[in-house]
C-alpha cells in the first residue's frame, strides 16, 4: 500500500523524487523541459530536460537530460477542456522495492507542486493507495528487484485505455 504521495528514484539517474499519485489523472506525466524531436533509425526520439528536486539526504535541485523513442502522442483534455497533444516515452522508477516502466507524458510541470504523478494507468499496477498516508517507504531497489514492464502489462479496460 502507498500514500497519495511517495519517493521514487529514476533507475538510471541516481535521483530520488516525489510523486503524486493522482487518480484523477489517466496517464502519468512527467516535468521535462526543452524538448527536441529527431530521428534516430527511422523512429521518432524526443530529448528532453528533466530538473526535479532531489531527495537523498539534503535536498538540491539536480536535471539532466534524455533521449528516449516516442512511445506514441497522446491527446491530453485538461479540466478546462483545453487539448494538448504530448510525446509519451518510456521510463523506469523505483518505487518501494520494485522497478515500474511507465509510459510518461512529457509536458512542462514547473507551475505545479509535483514534478511527477502517477495516473491511473500506473496505479492500477502498485495496488493500493491510502490517501491519509505519505511517503510510505524509500526507493530501494537492487539489481535482483522485480521489474514490471510494460509489455508485460494486461491494461484494465474500464479505467479508459
Amino acid at each position: 500500500m502507498f500514500g497519495w504521495i511517495e519517493l521514487a528514484k529514476f533507475v538510471d539517474w541516481d535521483t530520488v523524487t516525489k510523486v503524486k499519485m493522482d487518480t484523477g489523472a489517466l496517464s502519468s506525466s512527467l516535468h521535462a523541459t526543452d524538448l527536441e524531436y529527431f530521428q534516430r533509425d527511422d523512429d521518432e526520439w524526443v530529448r528532453f530536460t528533466i530538473k526535479v528536486e532531489n531527495q537523498r539526504g539534503e535536498e538540491e535541485w539536480v536535471q539532466q537530460t534524455f533521449e528516449r523513442p516516442v512511445y506514441r502522442f497522446v491527446k491530453i483534455i485538461s479540466s478546462n477542456g483545453d487539448g494538448d497533444r504530448r510525446p509519451s516515452v518510456l521510463m523506469k522508477l523505483c518505487l518501494g522495492g520494485e522497478i515500474y516502466e511507465e509510459q510518461f507524458t512529457l509536458n512542462d510541470r514547473s507551475d505545479l507542486t509535483y514534478p511527477i504523478l502517477f495516473g491511473r494507468r500506473t496505479i492500477e499496477h502498485l495496488g493500493l493507495i491510502d490517501v491519509t498516508r505519505t511517503f510510505t517507504s524509500r526507493p530501494h531497489c537492487d539489481t535482483d528487484a522485480p521489474v514490471h514492464t510494460i509489455e508485460n502489462r494486461k491494461l484494465d479496460e474500464d479505467i479508459g485505455i
